[in-house]
């Protein structure tokens, strides 16, 4: 008799394209919110422009000092034709992409003086379902139009915070259009910034002055993550999520800047990244620690939900992220795995195993078509997991009608 044998799992998938050309470690990677671009930053300060068509460099900056490097990259719909890098030598700056690629000089730079390892955030808006272009429907987390070059941010120019922040109640309003929000000057603080001036919008807390015992952060450490989100509840306040050394993480709402209005702690060690959904009505985090814990945020109540804890063989996650679409999550591990999950239902869907030391970033493509990974190894690779259904033609019809 033939003996039964158990189907075999399928192997996980190879990327579809390895990325090289950086000659240090990758700290970051995102994706152009419509251009067919990826961008890179670099221990060594070097930022880079990826073609995700040819998979060839566009081109190269040197954007922050080789001792510091580049340790964040950011990109969405509200910056226009712009994308921001953050480096460990206390400044944001803006580059615009120009015909022949990022400009050779930055077209902004923000003094922040901030000297850390915690990544900044552009403000999440809700996400709304539309057509993209390659006809298939992904939701997209900016919602804000693009902002046009005016000719005040052709030239570079330094902004220092000590010029003076703005009132809590001004500026804080908006759709969230050009604000990103980073760890303070005080480590245990979280600052929120307007890019297009430059200027310090806020502080979180408030008050520095209060006793230790009492102070809401700074018994828990440096700021390790933060994510700066709109929620439709908010009526266009900015809420941020921070996440600490001593593993807890802090819900804020601006306009009640001196606590937040909320506190958990699901990592026994630092928590080291921090993700929200493209609904911003939950998320997923990661750290030092061997899990990875998927939450609600209970708007009504102003408190987190445990919705799924995910235990790991081996500890340390560096980066998470959601796809668009919020059916796929991807987390970065320090074991050099890429580990993707059903963001719904919190059960894994794959372990991707092609780099070859610490993964540092993951982040998906606006139109949930790609992943691309980033690893101290030197390398960023490109992976298409589990694309998107196509639309179909009663979809299509209606898509028309509110076509981006």
């Amino acid at each position: 008799m033939a003996s039964l044998e158990r189907p075999r799992r399928r192997p996980p998938p190879d990327p579809v394209a390895v990325l090289r050309g950086h000659r240090a470690a990758v700290n970051d990677a995102c994706f152009h919110p419509s251009l067919p671009l990826l961008f890179s930053g670099a221990a060594d300060g070097e930022l880079r422009a990826w073609d995700t068509a040819s998979h060839r460099t566009a081109s190269s900056v040197w954007a922050h000092a080789g001792t510091a490097g580049v340790y964040s990259v950011a990109a969405g719909a509200g910056l226009g034709n712009t994308i921001i890098s953050q480096g460990r030598d206390g400044t944001c700056k803006c580059w615009v992409i120009e015909e022949a690629g990022l400009s050779r000089r930055p077209i902004l730079t923000v003094k922040t003086s901030t000297y850390h390892f915690c990544k900044m955030s552009l403000v999440k808006s809700p996400s709304f379902t539309h057509s993209v272009r390659s006809g298939s429907s992904c939701e997209t987390s900016d919602v804000e139009p693009p902002r046009e070059a005016t000719e005040e941010n052709t030239e570079s120019h330094l902004v220092n915070p000590t010029e003076g922040p703005q009132e809590h109640g001004e500026g804080i309003t908006s759709s969230g259009q050009n604000m990103m929000a980073i760890a303070g000057q005080e480590s245990s603080q979280v600052e929120l910034w307007d890019i297009t001036s430059a200027r310090k919008i806020i502080s979180l807390p408030q008050s520095s002055s209060a006793n230790a015992k009492d102070h809401p952060t700074k018994q828990k450490g440096l700021c390790m993550a933060v994510q700066a989100f709109i929620p439709y509840e908010s009526a266009g306040y900015v809420n941020i999520l921070s996440s600490y050394e001593d593993g807890s993480t802090l819900w804020w709402d601006v306009r009640k800047p001196g606590l937040p209005i909320s506190s958990v702690k699901y990592h026994s060690e630092s928590a080291l990244s921090i993700a929200i959904d493209g609904s911003c009505n939950g998320g997923i985090s990661g750290g030092a620690d061997d899990k990875v814990v998927i939450f609600t945020l209970d708007h009504p109540k102003g408190a987190f939900t445990l919705r799924k804890e995910i235990e790991l063989e081996r500890p340390g996650i560096a980066g998470t992220t959601i796809r668009p679409d919020n059916k796929i999550a991807a987390t970065a591990g320090w074991d050099h795995r890429i580990r993707v999950y059903n963001y719904n239902k919190g059960n894994a869907l794959a372990v991707l195993k092609y780099h070859s030391d610490s993964c540092n970033a993951v982040t998906f493509s606006p139109d949930c078509k790609l992943m691309a990974s980033c690893s101290t190894d030197t390398t960023v690779a490109l992976w298409e997991l589990y694309p998107p259904k196509p639309q179909s033609k009663s979809d299509s019809v209606k898509s028309d009608e509110v076509s981006c």
